[in-house]
C-alpha cells in the first residue's frame, strides 16, 4: 500500500472518531432542536451535563415536552437534580402535563417526592382522572344465626395525591374493606337479611371512612356475589358436645380408676388382716404348751375350751345357708 494513502486514511479514521467523540459531548442536532422547539439552552450546558453524567437527551426532551404543554416553572437545573437523585424525569413531566390537562393542583416538588418515594406518579395522576376498580378475594363472615357467608366486593378507588406519600396501598384497602364486611354481616340476625338487602353491606362499609391515611380515596362498593357457606353455629355446637362428652369420659374413667384403687388398697388390707390372723392363730398352741408346763392351766379346762370351739363351729355351720344339691326327682 501507497504511505501516502495509509496516512490519508489512518487521517480519516482518527478524523472521524475525533468528530464522534466531539458531538457526543456537544450534541449539536439536539441543541438545534431544542432551539427550534422555543427551549433555551445552550451548546456549554448540553457539554457539562456529559460531564455530569447526565444524558441531555432526557433532560432536553423533558423541556421540550413542559414548554410545548405551558408549564413555565420547570426548570433545567430541577430536571438535572432529580434525575441525579434517582429519579424517572420523563414521568414526572408526563404526570405534570397531565394534572395540567385535567385541572390537577399537582406541583413539581409533589411529583417528584411521590416518584422519590418509589410510587408510579403518572399512573397516580391517570388514576385519578380514571378510577380504578379493585375485586377482593372472597371474604368469609358469619351471621348471628352461624350461617358463613363468602362474598366479594369490588372498591372503586381513585388516587389521592396528596396522599400518595406515606399513604398506605391497595392491600391495605382492601383489608379494611375486609373488616368492614365482616363486621357488617356479623350485626345482622340471619344470613337472610344479607341476602335480601347486599347494599346494606356497602352503606354501611362505606360510612366508616376506611380510605383515611391510605393514598386512595373510595368512590363506592359494589358487592359482586354471595354465596352460602358452612353452618358454623352448627358445627360449634357439635364441637362442643363432643368435647363435654371426652370430658364426661374422662371424668367417668378418673372415677373408675379410683374405685379400683381403692378395691385393691381393702383387699390388700384384707389379706393383711388375715395374716395376721393366721400368725396369731399359730401362736395359740404354743401358749397352751407354756400354759400346761407352767401349771396356769389344766386338762379340765382344755376339754372345756375345746367343747365351746365345737359349739362354736356347729353354731356357724347351722347359721350358713344350705345351697340345695340333689335336684327333685321326676315323675
Amino acid at each position: 500500500m501507497d504511505p501516502a494513502a495509509f496516512i490519508w486514511i489512518v487521517f480519516v479514521i482518527g478524523a472521524i472518531i475525533l468528530l464522534s467523540i466531539f458531538f457526543y459531548y456537544v450534541p449539536f442536532v439536539l441543541w438545534i432542536t431544542a432551539k427550534a422547539s422555543g427551549v433555551n439552552i445552550s451548546l456549554l450546558q448540553l457539554f457539562l451535563m456529559r460531564l455530569r453524567k447526565v444524558p441531555p437527551p432526557v433532560i432536553v426532551n423533558a423541556m421540550i415536552e413542559a414548554h410545548k404543554a405551558g408549564l413555565k416553572n420547570i426548570t433545567r437545573d430541577q430536571l438535572e437534580a432529580h434525575y441525579l437523585a434517582g429519579g424517572h424525569v420523563e414521568r414526572v413531566v408526563h404526570a405534570l402535563v397531565s394534572a395540567e390537562k385535567a385541572n390537577i393542583d399537582l406541583t413539581f416538588q409533589m411529583a417528584t417526592a411521590i416518584d422519590l418515594a418509589g410510587r408510579d406518579v403518572f399512573q397516580a395522576v391517570q388514576m385519578s382522572v380514571n378510577p380504578k376498580v379493585i375485586d377482593t378475594p372472597p371474604i368469609a363472615a358469619v351471621a348471628k344465626n352461624g350461617i358463613q357467608l363468602l362474598v366479594k366486593a369490588r372498591i372503586t378507588v381513585r388516587a389521592n395525591i396528596k396522599q400518595l406519600v406515606g399513604g398506605a396501598g391497595e392491600e391495605t384497602v382492601i383489608a379494611r374493606v375486609g373488616e368492614g364486611i365482616i363486621s357488617s354481616i356479623g350485626t345482622a340476625e340471619t344470613h337472610k337479611e344479607v341476602l335480601e338487602n347486599p347494599d346494606s353491606i356497602s352503606k354501611v362499609v362505606l360510612k366508616k371512612g376506611l380510605d383515611a391515611g391510605t393514598a386512595f380515596e373510595i368512590l363506592s362498593i359494589d358487592i359482586a356475589d354471595i354465596d352460602i357457606g358452612k353452618n358454623i353455629g352448627a358445627e360449634l355446637q357439635m364441637d362442643q358436645a363432643q368435647a363435654d362428652k371426652n370430658i364426661a369420659q374422662a371424668k367417668a374413667e378418673e372415677r373408675r380408676a379410683m374405685a379400683v384403687a381403692s378395691e385393691q388398697e381393702m383387699k390388700a388390707k384384707a389379706q393383711e388382716a388375715r395374716a395376721k390372723v393366721i400368725e396369731a392363730e399359730a401362736e395359740v398352741p404354743k401358749a397352751m404348751a407354756e400354759a400346761f408346763r407352767s401349771g396356769n392351766m389344766g386338762i379340765m379346762d382344755y376339754y372345756k375350751m375345746k367343747n365351746i370351739q365345737a359349739d362354736t363351729d356347729m353354731r356357724e355351720n347351722i347359721a350358713k345357708p344350705t345351697k340345695p344339691t340333689d335336684k327333685p326327682a321326676k315323675n
